[in-house]
């Protein structure tokens, strides 16, 4: 993905679909069943994590359980004392946020490629590597209590993606395509969700996320 100079961290693209498979769109829920087990055996990235649980593919428990405890309390820790981010863990981080985006634009109807386990396909994530060295070590002690006025909007977004999906849903059954201004507002949502994550709990920025939609 092609980085503008002044872009942010964390960047989410979903090419647009010119038509959808109707039949696909029906049985989505059916259809996303094999791939959320996969998914469910797999560690939960933190900057996807809120996304999954607002969309219901995961339950909160789950988010608050392993993003601390598998991800962020060791981020803090090497951060904080060390002063290091280590390649092998922002990568391996990186491919399983692409992977569970991928689920995400399937669930919310953005794509009809079967979510891949390692191929870009139409969604293309990506997060810029820290230099821990020029990362603030206490900052990420407080992220979390910063990023409340972002939670309060999230929610308000979140409350009004269910209609907006609802109506994408009827739309797709009966024209075959998304509705751009629908797709562009739940791509715009969940760009909303990778920033939080990126900067409050993978903690690869200290530049807080701006209350944008937008690329």
């Amino acid at each position: 993905m092609e980085r503008a100079p002044d872009a942010y961290p964390a960047r989410l693209e979903i090419d647009y679909p010119e038509s959808l498979n109707r039949l696909s769109t029906l049985l989505r829920i059916p259809f996303i069943i094999p791939i959320l087990v996969i998914q469910a055996l797999l560690p939960v990235a933190p900057l996807v994590a809120v996304s999954l649980a607002a969309e219901g593919a995961i339950d909160g428990d789950s988010v608050s359980g392993f993003a601390g405890a598998a991800f962020f309390l060791p981020l803090v820790l090497m951060i904080f004392f060390r002063r290091k981010y280590p390649r092998w863990w922002f990568d391996f981080l990186l491919e399983l946020a692409r992977f569970q985006a991928r689920i995400i634009a399937y669930f919310d109807l953005l794509t009809d490629k079967y979510p891949s386990t390692d191929e870009e396909q139409d969604v293309h994530l990506d997060l810029d590597y820290p230099d821990a060295a020029q990362l603030n070590q206490f900052l990420p002690i407080v992220k979390w209590l910063l990023l409340i006025p972002h939670y309060v909007v999230l929610a308000v977004l979140v409350v009004l993606s269910v209609p907006a999906l609802i109506a994408a849903w009827f739309a797709i059954i009966f024209t075959g395509r998304y509705p751009r201004p629908i797709f562009t507002y739940i791509l715009g949502v969940n760009r909303y969700y990778l920033r939080i994550g990126a900067y409050g709990f993978l903690l690869i920025t200290d530049r807080y996320p701006p209350f944008s939609l937008s690329p």
